[in-house]
């Protein structure tokens, strides 16, 4: 057990030194002791506004969503029993942000944007998972297949709206493709989810562990295969939509963030989820607030920061770990 605490402790304080961080920068800098102040209930309106209403929540927001990609990237990750799957590699993303630029096209926003995004997720799942069982039981292979063709024709879905779409929303639509946290105000649903999500999973550590090494193999220990798969399915599927419901579409990190982890712990899911909730959170807090420092007052989409630094990390583990 010490073992697996040292590396989730090592973790927890880096992820609250990232949200410090976050919180303290910006296009005006707020002092540490200040945020402590406000914290305890004291400090000028001003600083309470600026740190309560609009940097917190949107660090948390960030925190939430990277956990949650990257815990549902290490949980396809054993489903497909490859190192280099992606939740958005199964058109979730896709049907999520159909949804979203539909009601962006209709001139709604707020919560039919969120209503309509995680709709699309849901049905981008019992799509791919329906297709790719068909009249027998499904494989990796045929359920990776399935979802890299829906994902592709989302994909042209979208490509068809931003062609349709009036030029005056085309900048909102486009900066929620590639990722924004803008208006992630409500962090409590996205952070929910990812702690019940790591109370579920870490119990079903150990059958993890054994269904990443393959079905037979797994079967031959005791362990129920299709329920365990149809439940890591469903809660990786749950968590993306999750995701793209509060930040938009944000790549690499549930791709990046398990492999790298991998490297460095092992391979015990008990310890690789939690983990990766953490550093998940930790990489996407950071990622955001280059994205709103590094040219401020204006920002970036915070997906175009996760790609610049996903693209390198990602070709540098590989060629180390070949």
């Amino acid at each position: 057990m010490p073992r697996l605490l040292l590396p989730l402790l090592t973790l927890t304080i880096a992820a609250l030194a990232a949200m410090v961080l976050s919180v303290s920068y910006g296009s005006v800098p707020v002092p540490v002791a200040d945020i402590l102040a406000v914290l305890q209930g004291q400090g000028s309106e001003l600083q309470r506004t600026l740190i309560m209403d609009l940097r917190l929540p949107r660090t948390l927001s960030a925190f939430a969503t990277g956990g949650l990609l990257a815990v549902a990237g290490a949980l396809m990750q054993v489903l497909l029993r490859n190192p280099l799957a992606d939740p958005y590699v199964l058109g979730l993303s896709g049907g999520a942000a159909v949804g979203a630029l539909t009601m962006m096209l209709l001139g709604l926003g707020g919560l039919f944007i969120s209503s309509a995004a995680f709709a699309g997720a849901l049905l981008a799942t019992l799509l791919v998972f329906g297709l790719a069982h068909g009249m027998g039981s499904w494989t990796p292979s045929r359920l990776l297949l399935t979802g890299v063709v829906v994902a592709a024709g989302w994909g042209a879905l979208i490509t068809l709206m931003l062609a349709l779409a009036p030029a005056q929303r085309l900048p909102g639509m486009l900066y929620w493709l590639m990722g924004d946290l803008s208006y992630a105000r409500t962090p409590a649903p996205a952070l929910l989810v990812l702690l019940l999500t790591c109370l579920l999973v870490i119990p079903l550590g150990r059958s993890l562990n054994v269904l990443a090494r393959g079905p037979m193999q797994a079967a031959a220990l005791g362990v129920s295969v299709q329920p365990l798969e149809w439940t890591v399915y469903v809660m990786a599927s749950l968590l993306t939509a999750v995701a793209v419901t509060t930040a938009g579409s944000i790549g690499f990190v549930g791709l990046v963030v398990p492999h790298m982890l991998r490297l460095v712990l092992g391979n015990d899911q008990r310890l690789i989820l939690p983990a990766c909730a953490l550093a998940g959170g930790t990489l996407l807090v950071l990622a955001d607030t280059l994205a709103r420092t590094l040219i401020a007052p204006e920002q970036l989409p915070v997906g175009v920061i996760t790609a610049l630094l996903g693209v390198p990390t990602f070709l540098y583990l590989l060629s180390r770990s070949r």
